[in-house]
């Protein structure tokens, strides 16, 4: 996943002008292959202090405030996540609003919604504080979220590594570039990749220097806007990017293994009979038909996706289950290519190398019939552009195997984005590293979508009788 932070020249006090300036940046955003952009502190309203002050009630929203319809709806359009700070309206209906940071997902909805915990001089007599953390998993990927000031004291950044946090995404209002240069100390410190976008301009309160940018966990400077030099609504404006690829959770990560089982009995059905509006591809060469079938209740969901599709397209179903023999027969030999070709690398790092692609036998999902590989085809049953082919690793793809992958042509991104939002809404979740693999129940799901357990096991087939063979080794 590419992200993004956006810093601009709000409109004091003008939430209608600045979401829609929001919205532009989304779009110029997702246009050039990001998935999720990031916006300043307060940068819905304008950081004043005495502004806000005068009008809490009136310059405070909620997630579903009618005035960010512009952003919500850029996320629909786009596929793309948004972080935007603003006042907040007290959940409890307390008279102070807090400084939010609201998550809108791909799909518009909210995600989540952090309140700052740490507030700054001023800020304790405008806003009330957060007491909750700041956590978000996207993409596959755990971010942590942190306004200005929550960032002046370690043990945030701590805690956020502590939960599994990748990346932490700071909103803020920083009005030096001595202060911006201390999120290298963070990054190196707690591993953490770290995304700023800082906020420009003055106020009656303050200034906000710009020089938004991202650090590597190493503590490296990766990207860097400029500082803010000017007055003119519009100056500066400027969106960097940072590639969080390298953050995605992988099959192999503990945590996923760590996701208990709760296996609720559900059967596999044949897909071909049990599902005849569902094309089923015929390029396979499996004499058992292990692969046509799937668990009941994800077949319902792909064709709740499929109905949500627009006019002219279709799914395509490749492959489901997958007997748990011939998945280690796949990450055998996957890691036997991977070990040839980097003779330097250890084991561990062998392992979690296969695991973007083929996943470890004892979690994987196809082996519990939680997951599908599938793609869009026209209604004829013609392909269309999805960047790469089903089943393409990322060395022959050179990355475009992942679904947030950069550098596609316009027609694949828009091709995986109506495919994104199909599958999404019905319920399932994505494999960030293969854009064709989707689950539902397996433990990778629960992971995803903070389900106290899994509801499929991986399952042995009565019935099947020799390991079923396909014509090439497929992904996870």
């Amino acid at each position: 996943m590419i992200i993004a932070a956006a810093q601009f020249l709000p409109v004091p006090g003008n939430i209608e002008a600045n979401a829609a300036r929001m919205a532009g940046h989304i779009t110029e955003a997702a246009g050039r292959g990001t998935g999720l952009v990031v916006f300043p502190e307060l940068a819905l309203t304008h950081y004043d202090l005495d502004l806000i002050a005068a009008d809490p009630q009136g310059l405070a929203v909620t997630e579903d405030d009618a005035r960010l319809a512009p952003v919500r709806d850029a996320c629909r359009a786009t596929g793309t996540a948004a972080v935007v700070n603003a006042p907040g309206r007290a959940p409890g209906g307390g008279s102070r609003p807090a400084i939010a940071s609201f998550v809108f997902g791909p799909d518009g909805a909210l995600v989540t919604r952090y309140d700052k915990v740490h507030l700054f001089e001023g800020e304790n007599a405008v806003f009330a504080p957060g007491t909750a953390e700041g956590r978000c998993t996207l993409g596959g990927i755990r971010f942590a979220l942190a306004t200005c000031f929550d960032n002046s004291f370690p043990e945030v950044a701590a805690r956020a590594a502590a939960d599994g946090c990748r990346v932490s995404l700071a909103s803020s209002f920083h009005g030096s570039a001595e202060r911006v240069a201390r999120y290298a100390q963070q990054a190196r410190d707690h591993g953490l990749h770290v995304l700023l976008a800082n906020g420009m301009g003055t106020s009656s309160s303050a200034s906000g220097c710009g020089l938004s940018g991202a650090w590597l966990p190493s503590g490296e400077r990766v990207t860097a806007a400029a500082a803010w030099t000017g007055a003119a609504p519009g100056d500066g404006a400027e969106l960097v990017f940072t590639d969080v690829r390298d953050h995605i959770t992988l099959m192999s990560d503990p945590a996923v293994a760590a996701i208990p089982v709760e296996e609720c009995g559900e059967p596999l059905v044949d897909v071909r009979t049990a599902a005849p509006a569902l094309l089923v591809a015929e390029d396979r060469t499996d004499p058992l038909g292990a692969y046509a079938f799937l668990r009941e209740g994800v077949l319902q969901r792909l064709l709740a996706a499929q109905k949500s599709l627009p006019d002219g397209l279709r799914l395509q179903f490749v492959e489901g289950y997958r007997p748990p023999g011939l998945q280690r027969r796949y990450f055998e030999e996957y890691t036997d290519e991977l070990r040839a070709a980097h003779p330097d690398w250890d084991a561990a790092r062998v392992h979690q190398a296969a695991s973007r692609y083929v996943s470890p036998p004892g979690i994987a999902p196809h082996s519990a019939g939680g997951a599908v590989d599938l793609t869009l085809v026209t209604t004829e049953g013609e392909p269309v552009d999805m960047g790469t082919r089903i089943n393409a690793s990322p060395e022959e793809s050179d990355g475009a195997c992942y679904t947030g992958a950069p550098d596609l042509t316009p027609t694949a991104r828009a091709h995986r984005r109506v495919l994104n939002a199909a599958l999404t809404a019905a319920g399932l979740v994505n494999y960030p590293t293969e854009w064709w693999h989707w689950s539902y129940g397996d433990r990778y799901w629960a992971l995803a979508s903070g389900a106290e357990h899994a509801l499929y096991g991986p399952k042995e087939w009565e019935g099947l009788t020799g390991a079923a063979e396909v014509k090439e080794p497929a992904g996870t």
